[in-house]
Parts: C-alpha cells; structure tokens; sequence
C-alpha cells in the first residue's frame, strides 16, 4: 500500500515548463493542481521563470489550474497567485488531504481526470496518490527555469521511495 501511494504515475526527467499538455489530455486529464516551491517557481522568489510562465500561459488555455502550496506566506503564494491569475491554497498540509478535497470539489471533476504536478515524492505524490489524482513528479527548478543541478532532496525521496518498495527504478 504505502508503495502505491509513493509511486507517481509519471515520473519526468523535466521540469514543469517541458511538461507535454497534449499528453496529459491524451490521459484524459481536465484539470491540474499545481505545486508552486520548486515546480513552478525557486524557493523564496516570486517571478515565475520564462519557461515556466510560457507553459503556464499555455497550459491555461486547455486546463483550468489550481495552485496548492504547503506555504504558509498567502503574501507571496497569493500575489504570485494574483499575477498568473489563478485560485491558490497556501497551508496546504500535503499529505494531508483536507486542503486538495476542497480544491478537488472546486473543480467538480472526478478525481482521475485531475493532475497533481509536483517536485516532492513525499508530500506531492504523496497527497494526490491518496485521492487518486493522475500525478506527476517534476524536477526542481532553478532561478532560470532549468532543472536545478544541486537538487539533493528529490534524489534523496526517489532513492528512500525506491528503497521502501516503490519500484521506481526498475
């Protein structure tokens, strides 16, 4: 059990902005949740990078997008939310579910059609293998919108997830 709740359903070796929308429709994905820390934008900065932005943009036109976010700060989760103007959660407790069932009946989809896009295997995957979301792990992304080189976190997760059974290697 815990093995399926800490295996994504698409692991990408990319980051958010090479995150192919035409395949996430073809999986009959309607709707995605969006990780902000390291998904859409670095740690602790408020500009979304111009890949990512140019994706976004895109993904806007085909998906109605949610942002859900374990910061605390509604000050820079919700002003970079008011940029790209999108809903956002800020406190968001992944794994916990509380925060992504309000945000799942939001978007009145049933809960497969829904994508959750994140860089965390431990809370990400994590929360939207529990309410069996599509989910999909991202690299981490640097101030330039490129995967960040010295991501020791994520490597960390996929190895310790592996370990626990995971299967994600092989």
């Amino acid at each position: 059990m815990l093995q399926e709740l800490l295996r994504p359903n698409w692991l990408m070796e990319c980051t958010l902005a090479e995150l192919p929308l035409e395949a996430l429709q073809e999986r009959g994905i309607r709707a995605l949740v969006l990780d902000v820390d390291r998904t859409l934008l670095p740690r602790r900065q408020t500009v979304v990078p111009a890949p990512a932005l140019r994706w976004l943009e895109e993904a806007k036109q085909v998906f109605p997008i949610h942002l859900l976010s374990n910061n605390p700060s509604r000050q820079r989760i919700g002003s970079v939310a008011e940029t790209l103007d999108l809903p956002y959660t800020t406190s968001a407790g992944k794994p916990r579910r509380s925060a992504l069932r309000r945000v799942l009946a939001q978007l009145n989809l049933p809960h497969h059609q829904v994508a959750l896009v994140g860089d965390r295997i431990f809370t990400d995957v994590m929360a939207g293998n529990r309410l069996g979301l599509f989910t999909v792990l991202v690299k981490p992304i640097d101030g330039e919108g490129q995967p960040c080189q010295r991501d020791r976190l994520q490597k960390l997760e996929l190895r310790l997830a592996d370990w626990m059974g995971a299967g994600l290697f092989g």
